[in-house]
């Protein structure tokens, strides 16, 4: 029997989960809310999903066995909350959220209410990275030395002219970092292993009328010994796809956006080649580097089914709510080096006070 899906926030990135839903197998979308006037209304008609004015009436749906939360990053955590004391398993659109405190308030109520949680990151559902990750596990790189991400891209004035929410602290949680490039960190921390030392600079460089940063460059330290640098911006024109390089004493590999760059290996397998044959050329989009709606949704609907699985099953998602935490601490940590100019140890202790 499929599991109806509510979704909360009828933005962009709903329509990449209504979509996402419609190809995974026992899911269903049942039910949306939004808090603007009307909105709702519209998404139930395109989608054809009953829309809801009440929260409070979405989650008191029995269809509704699972909520999908699609609001701006720092108004995450109340629906999730709604939704886990509710009875309800909660599926969070990246970040999620924008504070430390507030992620452990989610994860927190999801642990009490006896719900799953997962955290919405599908890049670590697409085959090369996937294929990174297990070539990791298997030490194939040796002493992992460096490990690099870079999100390369660019906004107008008029995308952050568009909501209110967009480039604030209070509800953005920060710029290119927090809203760009979060996937990217998390993959990174994901391949690499925890951070443990971060010295950063940021800064607002070409857009006006925001609080946040639009350039970002961060050097790390893995738990592991390996350094790392992070580069962020929504200020490089036209917009590049972004990169994932790592380093060891055995190996390199580096992949942009979905595609396996470079796969060099002192210990040659024989699936070697064929990774790169069926690697090759597989974007299947310009990866948001341009136009935040030019994504793909087949990595969301992986991590869907990855999510039914977890609650048919009771298992643990992939990206549960730990998973998803983890990224939110680095960038604050690198928010935290930046504002304060000093090398910032984590697990961090104690959040950067913004504005």
């Amino acid at each position: 029997m499929a599991l109806g899906f509510g979704i909360v926030g009828t933005g962009m990135i709903s329509n990449f989960h209504a979509k996402a839903l419609a190809d995974v197998r026992g899911a269903k979308l049942v039910a949306c809310y939004d808090r603007a006037p009307g909105r709702a209304e519209q998404f139930g008609e395109e989608q054809g999903c009953a829309a809801y004015d009440s929260l409070d009436e979405m989650l008191a749906s029995s269809d509704v066995d699972c909520v999908a939360v699609a609001t701006p990053s720092g108004a995450h955590m109340e629906p999730a909350v709604a939704a886990a004391r509710a009875g309800k398993h909660v599926l969070i659109e990246k970040p999620l959220e924008i504070t430390l405190k507030r992620c452990d308030k989610i994860i927190k109520e999801c642990e009490k209410a006896g719900v799953k949680l997962a955290a919405v990151f599908p890049s670590r559902f697409h085959d090369s990275f996937v294929a990174l990750k297990k070539a990791v596990d298997k030490d194939r790189f040796g002493r992992l030395t460096l490990g690099d991400a870079y999100v390369k891209w660019y906004r107008t004035q008029e995308y952050y002219d568009s909501g209110a929410w967009r480039g604030t602290w209070a509800l953005d949680g920060g710029g290119a970092l927090m809203n760009q490039a979060i996937h990217t960190v998390d993959l990174l921390t994901w391949l690499m292993g925890p951070v443990v030392e971060i010295q950063a600079l940021i800064d607002t460089l070409a857009h006006e009328r925001i609080e946040v940063e639009d350039v970002a460059v961060a050097t790390l330290r893995f738990e592991n010994g390996a350094l790392g640098v992070i580069e962020a911006t929504t200020a490089a024109y036209p917009g590049y796809l972004k990169r994932i390089e790592l380093h060891g004493s055995q190996g390199s590999a580096v992949v942009e956006e979905e595609d396996i760059k470079k796969w060099d290996f002192a210990k040659k397998l024989k699936s070697d080649e064929a990774i790169h044959k069926s690697m090759k050329g597989k974007k299947s989009t310009g990866g948001g580097a341009a136009d935040p709606s030019a994504i793909g949704h087949h990595g969301h609907a992986m991590q869907i089914a990855d999510f039914i699985k977890a609650i048919k099953k009771d298992g643990t998602p992939s990206v549960d709510g730990y998973e998803g935490r983890r990224s939110v601490e680095i960038i604050q940590g690198i928010y935290k080096a930046a504002m304060t100019g000093k090398s910032v140890k984590l697990p961090l202790k104690g959040e950067p006070k913004h504005g």
